[in-house]
């Protein structure tokens, strides 16, 4: 069924069945283009449309479970929208998710406001320490959340380090960059103002961004945890994407520290190691500017 495995197929139908009744059937399968890790695309069937997502079960092992709890932690907070877990299994070497099918559209209007205002929402949600209960993913990279008091720590231990030592012991990145960090890692207590420990999305770009039917945003794929809720704010600068109306927005709602563009510079080199990490050498130029600058104030 254009390009849908046989067993995969089959295995939905019948947990599909159990949720909504035997008379449900699998009408057809359109793959979506764009995922680097997992095949994904929308299946069509006698009870509507639903999203899936298959990857191999022993390269990301339980990747779908630990992303079926992110999105109904997400979920439960009723400050914006995430899509339903339908089911999680596992067939042959497959894993798979099935989620709620959103109809994305382009934003209009109040969407971007919207955001900010959900987003803050998100992050008035908050903890005693800084991490999770549980490890889980970033991209197709293992994400440690050791918890702990201190957010300057917790970054440091469970951000910085294990994907630099992953770069480092995988030849993508130079001894020196150990050094270069271990530098920067000294001046972070300055840098790094004190602050409660915030529910962040974890991997907040534009195309874990959606806009439903209803010109509301719908947030997918989190690497959830508690951290400095500035780090959402930095991802979203990353890439790009985001409307200048939704950063004037939430700066009004939550107020930043003085020092903010550095401090998100800081938080940035997380997802630029892990790019590094996944997609090699072409990220190396933007994380040595941000280590350029730091090592110029030091």
């Amino acid at each position: 069924m254009n390009q849908l495995p046989t067993s995969i197929q089959e295995a939905t139908q019948s947990l599909l069945q159990k949720k909504f009744g035997n008379n449900l059937i699998i009408k057809s399968f359109s793959s979506s283009a764009g995922g680097c890790i997992n095949h994904g695309g929308r299946l069509h069937t006698s009870h509507g449309s639903f999203f899936i997502k298959w990857n191999d079960a022993i390269r990301f092992p339980n990747m779908f479970n630990v992303e079926a709890s992110g999105l109904g932690f997400l979920k439960n907070t009723k400050t914006i929208r995430i899509p339903d877990v339908i089911a999680v299994g596992e067939v042959d070497t497959f894993q798979f998710i099935i989620l709620e099918y959103i109809e994305s559209q382009r934003p209009t209007g109040t969407f971007w406001k919207s955001l900010a205002e959900q987003l803050a929402q998100l992050h008035a949600i908050s903890d005693n320490q800084f991490g999770l209960d549980h490890n889980n993913y970033m991209g197709s990279l293992h994400q440690r959340n050791d918890q702990t008091t201190s957010w300057t720590d917790f970054f440091i231990a469970n951000r910085l380090q294990v994907q630099l030592k992953l770069a480092v012991d995988s030849g993508k990145l130079s001894n020196t960059y150990v050094t270069r960090f271990e530098k920067l890692y000294a001046q972070l207590p300055s840098l790094l103002p004190d602050e409660k420990a915030s529910l962040v999305h974890g991997d907040l770009w534009s195309g874990n961004l959606l806009c439903d039917e209803q010109n509301q945003p719908c947030l997918i794929d989190p690497a959830v945890y508690f951290g400095s809720h500035e780090v959402d704010l930095a991802m979203t600068k990353l890439f790009g994407g985001f409307d200048p109306e939704f950063y004037d927005v939430f700066s009004a709602l939550s107020p930043a520290a003085p020092g903010l563009e550095e401090r998100m510079d800081i938080y940035n080199l997380y997802p630029l190691l892990v790019h590094v990490n996944l997609f090699g050498s072409s990220y190396i130029d933007e994380l040595d500017a941000i280590l350029k600058g730091f090592e110029q104030i030091s």
